[in-house]
C-alpha cells in the first residue's frame, strides 16, 4: 500500500512541477526570466526527499517493499533526476511558430563541380528569434536555424573600401572542428559607407499590424517603441506615412515630414488593436501610398511590423509577392521586422524581404531596436548595391571537396552567376557579408586555394560590376574566424537538434568563443552559450 502510495505521490508531483513551469511566467512577455531552471530544481529535490522518506517508512512496515525500492535504486539511469541533469534540452515547440527547413549543404567534390554560387544574404532574423528561445528557457527547433544570419549577425570590422561599392577580405586556417587537412575559408564583404548626413532622404511608408494576435504579450508596445525611436533618428526632411491593419487596411498618417515629429508620435502613440491578419490588404494599401508619393530623388521604403500571421486575404507569401513584386523593380523597397513568439510566421516575413528588395530582422528587446534602427540606421535604409551575388572558384589540384556553410535558400545555379534575370541580393551602406567555407585540401596544399568574385550593380544603374579576390592558406585561423567557427558551430548544433547540444562539444563552442570574442556584442554571445548550458 505504502509503495503505491509513494509511486502516486511523486507522479502527482511531477503534474505540479509542469503546472508550475506554466504558470511561473511573467505576466508581460511571458518569460520565465531564468528562475524556473533554479526554482524546477528545488523542486525536483523535494520530490527526492519525499520519495526518500517514503521508501524511509515503507522499509520499516514491509520488507519486501524494502528490497523492491532497493532493487530500483541501483537502476540509475532509470532515475528521473539523473535523467534531467545528464539530458540534453529538448527544443521546444511555441505554438503556432511557422519556419521553412531548407535542409544542409552537402560536401561536394572540387573535381566534380569547383565553382559555388549564391545570392548575398544579410538578414539577421534568424540568430535574434534563437535568442528569444533560449532566453525564455528552451530551444529553437531545427528549421528555425539559417547560419548565414547568425554569422552576419555580428559586425566583423571589415576594411571598408577607399574607393568603388566593395572591399573583399577572404582568409582560410586549419579548422577548429574538423580533422587535419580541413581548412576554414572565410569570405568577407564590406559595402561602402555614407556618413548619416550624406545619406540620401528617406521617403518611409510604414505598414503596421495591429491585428489580435498583435495584442500577445508586449508585441504592439514593442513596435511603438521602436518606430518612436526610429522616427527620433530621422531628419527632418524625412518623411514618413502610416499604413495599419488587421481585418482590412486603413491610412492613420498622409506623407509627413519629419520636421512634424509631435505629429508624427501621436499617431504612432495611438494605435490600437483590432481583428483579423490581412497582409495583403496592408501592404497593397501601403505600396500605393508609397507609390503616390514616390521620390526619385530619395530612398523610398516600406517598413513592415508584423508577426506575419495572415488569415485574411492571401496568407502565403506567392500570393501576396505576385501582386507586389512589380514595386521592387520601381525601386520601392520592403523592409520586414518581426516582433514576438507564438504565433509568428518566419517563412512570410523573410521572403517578403528577399522579393521585396529589402531587409529581415527580428526584433526582440529595444536592445536590438537600437542596433537596427539606431547604430545600423543608414544601412537599414540606403541600398548601395542590388543583385548581389558571389561565386567561388576552388582549385581541384588544391582542394578535394568544400561545404558552403548556410545560405541554402540563397543557392544559385553556376550558369546562372551572370544572368540578370536570376535573382541577387541587396546590400546596405556599412554592411558587411561573410560566408564560411569547410574544404579538405590535398596533400601539400598551399598558397592560393581559388579566387571569389562578386557581381552587383548600383542603384541607380544597369550596368554590372565584378571584383574577384584570392583565397589563401595561412598556417594559423585569424581570431576574427576562430569566433565566426564557434557560432557557425553553434547554429549546427542547433540545426542538428542532437544531444550534442549540451554535450563536448557545446563546451568547446564557448572555450572558443570565449577566447576570440573582441566586442561587447560578441560577449554577450558567449553568454547566450551559458544560458544554453544552463537550461540542462
Amino acid at each position: 500500500m505504502v509503495e503505491i502510495f509513494r509511486n502516486v505521490f511523486v507522479t502527482q508531483l511531477q503534474h505540479l512541477v509542469n503546472i508550475w513551469s506554466l504558470l511561473y511566467r511573467d505576466p508581460k512577455d511571458g518569460s520565465n526570466k531564468g528562475g524556473i531552471a533554479v526554482k524546477k530544481k528545488r523542486v525536483w529535490t523535494c520530490i527526492v526527499l519525499a520519495g526518500t522518506l517514503i521508501a524511509g517508512c515503507s522499509s520499516g512496515s514491509n520488507n519486501n517493499a524494502a528490497s523492491n525500492s532497493g532493487q530500483s535504486a541501483n537502476r540509475a539511469p532509470e532515475s528521473s533526476t539523473v535523467a534531467m541533469g545528464d539530458r540534453a534540452p529538448v527544443p521546444q515547440k511555441q505554438e503556432g511558430m511557422y519556419f521553412q527547413d531548407y535542409g544542409t549543404n552537402p560536401f561536394v567534390s572540387a573535381e566534380e563541380d569547383a565553382l559555388s554560387t549564391f545570392a548575398i544574404d544579410v538578414d539577421t532574423g534568424s540568430y535574434t528569434i534563437a535568442r528569444n528561445y533560449i532566453e525564455n528557457g528552451s530551444l529553437p527547433p531545427g528549421e528555425a536555424v539559417r547560419l548565414e544570419e547568425y554569422v552576419n549577425y555580428f559586425d566583423m570590422a571589415y576594411e571598408p573600401p577607399a574607393d568603388g561599392t566593395f572591399a573583399i577580405h577572404a582568409d582560410a586556417g586549419p579548422s577548429p572542428f574538423e580533422d587535419d587537412h580541413y581548412e576554414l575559408v572565410r569570405i568577407g564583404v564590406k559595402g561602402k559607407e555614407v556618413e548619416p548626413e550624406e545619406r540620401k532622404r528617406a521617403n518611409l511608408t510604414f505598414v503596421i499590424d495591429v491585428s489580435g494576435s498583435m495584442d500577445r504579450g508586449n508585441r504592439i508596445d514593442l513596435v511603438k517603441q521602436s518606430l518612436e525611436l526610429l522616427v527620433e533618428e530621422l531628419n527632418g526632411d524625412d518623411t514618413i506615412g502610416i499604413v495599419v491593419y488587421g481585418s482590412t487596411a486603413h491610412d492613420v498618417l498622409a506623407p509627413t515630414a519629419v520636421e512634424e515629429r509631435d505629429r508624427i508620435l501621436k499617431a504612432i502613440g495611438g494605435l490600437t488593436i483590432e481583428d483579423s491578419t490581412n497582409v495583403e490588404d496592408g501592404l497593397l494599401l501601403g505600396y500605393r501610398m508609397a507609390n503616390e508619393s514616390f521620390d526619385p530623388a530619395a530612398v523610398n521604403r516600406i517598413i513592415l511590423c508584423s508577426d506575419g500571421v495572415a488569415n485574411v486575404g492571401e496568407t502565403g507569401p506567392e500570393g501576396i509577392l505576385e501582386k507586389i513584386e512589380r514595386y521592387a523593380e520601381e525601386q520601392i523597397y520592403l523592409s520586414t521586422f518581426g516582433f514576438g513568439m507564438g504565433n509568428y510566421n518566419d517563412v512570410l516575413m523573410e521572403q517578403l524581404a528577399d522579393k521585396g528588395d529589402g531587409v529581415y530582422a527580428y526584433i526582440d528587446d529595444m536592445q536590438e531596436a537600437k542596433k537596427v534602427f539606431g547604430t545600423e540606421l543608414t544601412g537599414t535604409l540606403q541600398t548601395i548595391a542590388q543583385e548581389a551575388k558571389i561565386q567561388v572558384a576552388f582549385d581541384p589540384e588544391k582542394v578535394e571537396e568544400y561545404r558552403l556553410l548556410g545560405y541554402e535558400n540563397r543557392a544559385v545555379a553556376d550558369e546562372d552567376f551572370r544572368n540578370h534575370r536570376v535573382d541577387g541580393g541587396e546590400v546596405g551602406a556599412g554592411h558587411s557579408v561573410t560566408a564560411l567555407y569547410a574544404v579538405r585540401t590535398k596533400e601539400r596544399a598551399s598558397g592560393e586555394i581559388g579566387k571569389v568574385t562578386i557581381r552587383y550593380k548600383e542603384p541607380e544603374s544597369e550596368t554590372f560590376q565584378e571584383m574577384t579576390s584570392a583565397i589563401r592558406l595561412s598556417g594559423e585561423l585569424s581570431i576574427e574566424s576562430r569566433f565566426l567557427a564557434s557560432v557557425a558551430k553553434f547554429a549546427e548544433l542547433l540545426k542538428d537538434g542532437g544531444e550534442e547540444v549540451n554535450g563536448n562539444v557545446l563546451s568547446e563552442v564557448r572555450r572558443l568563443a570565449r577566447d576570440s570574442a573582441g566586442s561587447k556584442e560578441q560577449e554577450a554571445f558567449v553568454q547566450l552559450l551559458d544560458q544554453v548550458m544552463e537550461l540542462r
